[in-house]
């Protein structure tokens, strides 16, 4: 599924009701939010995430952030890329990349709030 439809997707869902009683309709959605949660799966995929919450960054910036080598770190920048959660802008030579947008930061901040009341 590309990145494309899972927006449209999900912006249905927002749009109709969040699902009201079509069962097919509410399997994809549910698809999608599995693969996101999937994606967000990963540590290595949420401390990038997570350095993103407050600055645009270019991929060696990250990789010195968070201890990792610029190739490891622009093979998951393509996957949270490819699932609509961050997104790129090119300066030059320089790739910048920051979260695709508020529902982002929004579902990292509520992740992080929820993990630190335990």
């Amino acid at each position: 599924m590309t990145q494309e439809e899972s927006k449209k997707i999900a912006m249905q869902a927002l749009s109709e009701g969040l699902f009201q009683h079509d069962e097919q309709r509410l399997k994809r959605y549910i698809q999608v939010l599995a693969n996101n949660f999937k994606i967000l799966g990963d540590p290595t995929r949420l401390r990038i995430l997570q350095v993103l919450m407050n600055h645009e960054l270019c991929v060696r910036d990250i990789a010195d952030l968070i201890h990792m080598e610029q190739s490891a770190v622009s093979h998951q920048l393509r996957t949270l890329r490819d699932a609509g959660l961050v997104i790129f802008r090119r300066e030059g030579k320089v790739v910048y990349y920051s979260l695709a947008d508020d529902h982002v930061f929004t579902l990292l901040s509520v992740g992080i709030e929820h993990v630190s009341e335990f």
